[in-house]
C-alpha cells in the first residue's frame, strides 16, 4: 500500500524527533514555513501540518486537489479558511478541544500578566531610557494594581488563571462568561458591567462571529477612563480604528496586546497599530508570543504530530 504524502512547514528545532509517529504511516516532507512553497507544493499532498504563522486560505485550499486533512498544533483557526475546508471535505485537526493537554499549558496567561505589568508600570519605555544612558526613575511614575479592578472576559481555561494572579495581586476580580462562575473571590457581571467597572481588561475568548469586533466604539465609550486593556487572543476581537481613538483621547490609557488583525501582512510596519506604538509609549506589542515557550511549543507540536499520524493509520486513502 502506498503511503499517503503529508507535507510538514511547522519549526520543529525544539523537538526533532516529533516526526517520527508520522513517518511510519506517511511519506513526510519537512520544509521551512513560505507560503510561495506551499501554493507550489501542496497539490502534491494529502495531508498538511503547519503553525498559525502561515494563512491556508482560499487561494492555497483551491491548488490542494488531493488534501483530506490539514493539522494545526494551536488552539485559534483563524489562519485557516475552516468554512472552504469544510466544503471541500478536507478534515481539521487542531488543539481546540484537546483540554487535558491545554490545562498544563499555562504560558498564554503568563504572558497576559506580562504585558499587563508592562503597560501599567511602562517598562519598555523605561528600558529604553536606560539603554540609552537616562536614568529617569521618577519620568515612569506608574500605577500599581493592589485595589484596582481587573475584568476578565471569557472564564476558560486562560480565564480562569488570569483571575487567579488578578487575587495574588490584591485585585477586584470580575469575571464575564455565559456559563456560571463559581470561583471564590470572583463576582459574575454582564459584559455591560465588566466595561464600566473594571480598571483593567483582559481579553480571553475565541474569535467567532459574535466575538468579532466585540470591542467597539460603543463599547470603549462604556469604559472608565483609564483602562488598560490587554489582548492575548485574536486581534478582530477588537475594532483596531475605534481602539486606536480610544488610545489617542486617553480613554484607553494604555494596550498590551499579544496579537493584531492583520499579522500575516508583509510588512507589519504599515499596520496602524504598529505603526502608532512606533511613536507612542502607552501601546506594548508583541508578536503572537503567548504560547510561545519551550514547554508548550514542543508539547503541542509533538501532540498534533501523533494525533495526525493516528488519524492517517485509520484511514483507508487510495
Amino acid at each position: 500500500m502506498i503511503k499517503p504524502k503529508v507535507l510538514c512547514m511547522i519549526d520543529l528545532r525544539l523537538e526533532t524527533g516529533a516526526l517520527a509517529p508520522l513517518r511510519k504511516v506517511a511519506r513526510v516532507d519537512h520544509l521551512p514555513a513560505d507560503r510561495a512553497t506551499l501554493l507550489k507544493r501542496i497539490g502534491d499532498y494529502d495531508a498538511f501540518l503547519g503553525n498559525a504563522d502561515l494563512k491556508f486560505d482560499q487561494p492555497v485550499i483551491q491548488r490542494a486537489q488531493r488534501l483530506k486533512v490539514v493539522a494545526s498544533p494551536s488552539t485559534g483557526t483563524d489562519h485557516l479558511d475552516v468554512k472552504a475546508l469544510e466544503k471541500r471535505g478536507v478534515a481539521l485537526l487542531s488543539l481546540t478541544r484537546e483540554y487535558a493537554l491545554l490545562d498544563t499549558f499555562t504560558a498564554t496567561a503568563e504572558c497576559a500578566w506580562g504585558l499587563l505589568i508592562a503597560c501599567v508600570r511602562q517598562l519598555p519605555a523605561a528600558f529604553e531610557t536606560v539603554r540609552r544612558g537616562d536614568w529617569a526613575r521618577e519620568r515612569f511614575t506608574g500605577r500599581q494594581l493592589s485595589g484596582k479592578t481587573l475584568g476578565v472576559l471569557g472564564i476558560g481555561r486562560l480565564g480562569k488563571m488570569t483571575v487567579e494572579y488578578g487575587k495574588a495581586f490584591r485585585m477586584r476580580v470580575l469575571g464575564c462568561d455565559p456559563k456560571p462562575i463559581r470561583i471564590a473571590g470572583v463576582e459574575q457581571v454582564d459584559f455591560d458591567a465588566l466595561l464600566a467597572q473594571s480598571d483593567v481588561i483582559s481579553i480571553h475568548v475565541h474569535l467567532r462571529d459574535d466575538t468579532r469586533g466585540l470591542f467597539s466604539r460603543k463599547a470603549f465609550a462604556k469604559m472608565k477612563r483609564d483602562v488598560v486593556i490587554v489582548n492575548t487572543s485574536r486581534g478582530a476581537i477588537i475594532d483596531e480604528a475605534a481602539f486606536l481613538a480610544a488610545l489617542k483621547s486617553g480613554k484607553v490609557a494604555a494596550g498590551g496586546l499579544d496579537v493584531i488583525d492583520g499579522e500575516w501582512m508583509k510588512d507589519i510596519t504599515q499596520h496602524p497599530l504598529v505603526q502608532y506604538a512606533q511613536s507612542h509609549d502607552n501601546l506594548v506589542i508583541s508578536p503572537h508570543i503567548g504560547g510561545a515557550t519551550v514547554e508548550s511549543i514542543a508539547g503541542a507540536r509533538i501532540f498534533m504530530a501523533k494525533k495526525l499520524a493516528d488519524y492517517i493509520a485509520e484511514q483507508n486513502w487510495k
